[in-house]
């Protein structure tokens, strides 16, 4: 067993977009393993747009990493010793430790997972926190029924490639919006969207109002900007939207204040229309993790759930391509195997 836990830790604030400078790897001894804990070899890190948030020390949902911290998030990991007696050693799971090679656990945050049901990657995309993230608020929020029209910004990543696919489980039209031909194509012929939209395109709103002939009935919200100005329009009367993330803004705290205060006119879109628009965080409703999980499975097994991930070897390039992601770079559930 190595000896060595190699960690990424935030080594400065980001101001605006976050540069590889904000963050140092290091090198330290794997620690002991206490009683009643378990020591944790990661496989695979997720990166998710979350993490920006926590790098920020504006006040939050939830804590900031301090500085010198190991960055946070999901893992799957194998138990490499244990001192506990609920796990053994060469258990699959799920756990929370961070941008690190190496961590310990008490055990009561690790959830385990079949390596012969799926890919072991999947349990934290498709199988994981995001799948759930966009069955927590479609379900929950949205609320689609047969015949509507839902759309999702961001199609094409591990939170809005799930919603869609659900949506059209429930019988609803899914409508897309990603940022490229080549990513739209994928969201169409290969995850079965009913449309996919390039929202850099010249004619974006053009095109979407064209896919949305009946109007939106769910949009959910994972970008903001440009985006959400070209849905608002289409809303419903009584149109569900539920708020999971707001990617085209992580970043401004560098920009200064907006040139035009748009909030104005998209509060009163939202009360003449008796819009209910949610924001939503996925531990709310994590009692119904395991029916997800449970479902998910099976549509993943038979093929009615696809999903894409994004594959980046090496501890040591999670920096860029965190950075990446920001911008719109990765393709699919974006992992690093560590």
């Amino acid at each position: 067993m190595s000896q060595t836990n190699r960690r990424i830790v935030l080594a400065s604030r980001p101001a605006g977009s976050p540069k590889p400078a904000n963050f140092r790897l290091e090198e330290a001894p794997v620690p002991e393993v206490p009683n009643d804990h378990v020591l944790l070899e990661t496989i695979y890190l997720s990166l998710d747009p979350y993490m920006r948030g926590r790098m920020s020390d504006a006040k939050s949902y939830a804590d900031p990493i301090a500085i010198g911290d190991v960055m946070v998030g999901a893992t799957v990991s194998r138990i490499k010793q244990s001192r506990n007696r609920d796990w053994k050693e060469g258990d699959i799971v799920v756990a929370y430790s961070g941008w690190q090679t190496h961590a310990i656990s008490d055990g009561s945050d690790l959830r385990a997972i079949d390596p012969d049901a799926a890919p072991i990657s999947t349990g934290l995309g498709v199988l994981g926190m995001t799948g759930f993230s966009a069955y927590a608020g479609l379900r929950n929020i949205g609320r689609p029924k047969p015949g509507e029209t839902v759309v999702v910004a961001a199609a094409s990543g591990a939170v809005g490639s799930v919603v869609g696919q659900l949506a059209r489980i429930d019988g609803a039209r899914a409508i897309g919006i990603a940022g490229s031909a080549e990513k739209c194509a994928f969201v169409k012929n290969e995850l079965g969207f009913d449309a996919a939209i390039d929202h850099r395109a010249s004619d974006f709103a053009q095109q979407l109002a064209e896919a949305c002939p009946e109007g939106i009935d769910v949009y959910f919200e994972n970008v903001g900007g440009a985006v959400w100005e070209a849905v608002l329009p289409l809303l419903n009367n009584f149109a569900r939207v539920p708020l999971c993330g707001m990617i085209s803004h992580y970043n401004d705290d560098a920009l200064g204040p907006p040139s035009v205060d748009r909030l104005p006119a998209s509060m009163k879109v939202i009360q003449q229309k008796s819009i209910t628009v949610r924001g939503f965080m996925n531990v709310e409703f994590i009692d119904q993790q395991p029916t997800y999980l449970a479902e998910a499975a099976g549509w993943v097994a038979d093929g009615r759930l696809k999903y894409r991930e994004d594959v980046v070897d090496g501890l040591e390039h999670a920096p860029t391509a965190f950075i990446g992601l920001l911008e719109g770079r990765n393709f699919g559930k974006l992992v690093v195997r560590v």
